[in-house]
């Protein structure tokens, strides 16, 4: 299992190229892929992007690429004779327009748009084989990091998934006595009332049947001891973080349920705790690839 979130970084340096590849990842319902890197290096983004994808299945990746190519001899530079002029009689119009010095120095004509540029074009196709490789090192760094990450929150769930079966039995324990004390409790209610006449204990007994009917949670504590079983056989698998979002959602609908049919105070403050830890499991769950 692997947590979402995770940093992994990896260099590449020979013979004056030096390549730095980064990538940082967080939560996210799907995969989504967001690059820095030089222009020259965005014909090799869909590549960078899929080699990403094949360690990380569902998290915002974002990735970047520094690179420096100190290589001696790697082309000149070249100084546009034509733009220099346009610029040069471009300045003294203003100059003399508005009657001022003209200051312009070579320094500000270098910084021209388009008057100084690169005679070698860098070719940075030689660098695919490198730049993949170094992404690999990278991915492999980062999901060294998540998966570490991703053993901390299986162990922390399953202590809270033992937290949340111990709950459950205690609530199974008492289910049982709900109904027997509704009954007496009524029954007392009723003598209170009627003093020495006598009432139908049929009707009393069709009127605790009804509640019993109405309150039973045998279907609950069933669903929610099959659910508790599935949680700790998805953690074993990878990349299970949807399937156990699903799973949440099914413990709450059943400790909701229970909640609103026990009609017993210690059944109700079993169920309020049982979805506090549930809500920290669901926390922690979000975190899961």
């Amino acid at each position: 299992m692997y947590s979402m979130t995770g940093y992994g970084r990896a260099e590449y340096s020979e013979n004056g190229i030096s390549l730095t590849v980064e990538i940082k990842t967080v939560n996210n319902r799907n995969f989504d892929f967001n690059a820095k890197m030089p222009r020259a290096f965005i014909a090799f983004e869909d590549k960078i992007r899929k080699c990403v994808n094949e360690y990380v299945s569902r998290a915002r990746a974002d990735f970047f690429l520094n690179f420096s190519d100190n290589r001696e001899n790697i082309g000149e530079l070249q100084v546009n004779l034509q733009k220099l002029s346009g610029y040069k009689k471009a300045s003294d119009t203003v100059s003399d327009f508005l009657g001022i010095e003209n200051d312009c120095s070579a320094s500000f004509f270098m910084k021209c748009p388009d008057v100084v540029s690169d005679t070698g074009v860098l070719d940075v196709t030689e660098f695919e084989e490198i730049l993949l490789k170094t992404v690999v090192s990278a991915c492999e760094k980062l999901n060294e990091m998540r998966k570490t990450e991703g053993e901390k929150l299986i162990s922390d769930m399953l202590s809270r998934m033992d937290m949340i079966k111990e709950l459950k039995d205690k609530i199974a324990e008492r289910a049982p006595f709900v109904a027997k004390e509704y009954k007496e409790k009524l029954a007392k209610r009723i003598e209170e009332a009627l003093g020495e006449v006598k009432y139908d204990e049929a009707r009393l007994l069709n009127e605790v049947a009804f509640f019993t009917d109405k309150s039973n949670i045998d279907e609950e504590l069933t669903r929610l001891s099959s659910h508790i079983e599935q949680f700790r056989n998805i953690v074993k698998t990878e990349r299970c973080g949807k399937k156990l979002d699903f799973l949440m959602q099914e413990f709450n609908r059943e400790t909701n349920t229970i909640c609103s049919k026990s009609n017993d105070l210690q059944i109700t403050n079993y169920g309020l705790a049982l979805k506090n830890e549930i809500e920290k499991v669901r926390e922690q769950v979000q975190n899961i690839e």
